[in-house]
């Protein structure tokens, strides 16, 4: 590697805790004129309640790169993997999940 290369290299370190990831089975975005806010949460079966687990926050330049990687990465799982199916209703925010109703 020669000088240029070395200057120019990020060195990225991912600790144990965040290495572990945080499951995510919804996620609610919102903007305004100079950011875009991700907010990913986890929901439970049969809770109407869930509490979002991690928020990231990006600039709006950052958000259509992260769209293209996210659509790029997505077209080269489905060359191998074959189409991703999608539930027919995806306007609605599953609240069960399709699980039975929560019982004391």
């Amino acid at each position: 590697m020669n000088q240029q290369e070395q200057e120019n290299q990020l060195n990225i370190e991912l600790s144990p805790e965040v290495a572990e990831g945080i499951y995510s089975n919804l996620a609610i975005i919102t903007h305004s004129q100079s950011e875009f806010i991700v907010d990913f949460i986890k929901m439970m079966p049969g809770v109407p309640k869930a509490n979002v687990k991690s928020r990231i926050i990006l600039t709006p330049q950052h958000a259509k790169r992260l769209l293209r990687a996210l659509q790029e990465n997505i077209a080269k799982f489905e060359s191998v993997h074959g189409k991703i199916k999608e539930p027919d209703q995806m306007d609605s925010i599953p609240f069960n999940l399709g699980g039975p109703k929560a019982q004391a």
